[in-house]
């Protein structure tokens, strides 16, 4: 079995190179592990659980250095809203939930004619957020991420990278008073997931 695996290792890390060309279409595997933070809102905040991201998703290649990618993401993760006091009728919350995220963006590839590339991307899109309790909520999201590319002399790369995934929900207004009197401006319950993974990509042409 060590044979099997060591041989794996090697073809994926081999040293020598196969660059996506221009009109490229690759197939990615995406997988991560997402760090845990606290989302405050007007009468408490909500802690998201660590967890594992994985998704797929498509980069195209109008140019050999940079792409245009559609992904689906999905993480599964516990949700703990606290409300001290049960606020304005609120109560506190625990269960599980999720994150759908659906997001188009691209990514910049600084290549050197090496093994490994390292690449900065970002995109935009959506996040459907799935409560503890039944229901869901649709809300914008974006994404900014950056790694290294390590390809091979196959169609398979494999890339090591960071990303930074932020979800803007809708959570009440604020009142200001103003030089014609009150006005009301929306107010946003913000979150920021920080999540450390792995992308395995498959050139299919």
């Amino acid at each position: 079995m060590k044979k099997y695996s060591l041989l794996v290792i090697a073809f994926l890390f081999s040293v020598g190179m196969m660059a996506q060309d221009r009109g490229s279409v690759v197939l990615d595997l995406h997988g991560s592990y997402t760090f845990s933070n606290n989302v405050n809102f007007d009468y408490g905040h909500l802690k998201i659980g660590d967890g594992f991201t994985y998704g797929a998703g498509f980069e195209f290649f109008p140019q050999k250095n940079s792409s245009i990618e559609l992904k689906y993401l999905r993480l599964d993760t516990s949700m703990d809203i606290d409300v001290p006091n049960n606020i304005a009728g609120y109560n506190d919350k625990n269960g599980n939930g999720a994150f759908n995220y659906i997001l188009i963006g691209g990514n910049h590839y600084f290549d050197s004619g090496s093994n490994a590339v390292p690449y900065l991307g970002g995109g935009l899109g959506m996040a459907i957020t799935e409560g503890p309790y039944g229901g869901s909520d649709t809300n914008f999201a974006w994404e900014l991420k950056g790694g290294v590319k390590i390809k091979t002399h196959s169609s398979v790369s494999v890339s090591l990278q960071a990303n930074l995934i932020s979800t803007w929900a809708a959570a009440g207004t604020d009142t200001y008073w103003g030089y014609w009197g009150p006005y009301a401006v929306q107010d946003y319950a913000v979150s920021y997931q920080f999540g450390l993974g792995a992308v395995i990509g498959f050139n299919l042409k």
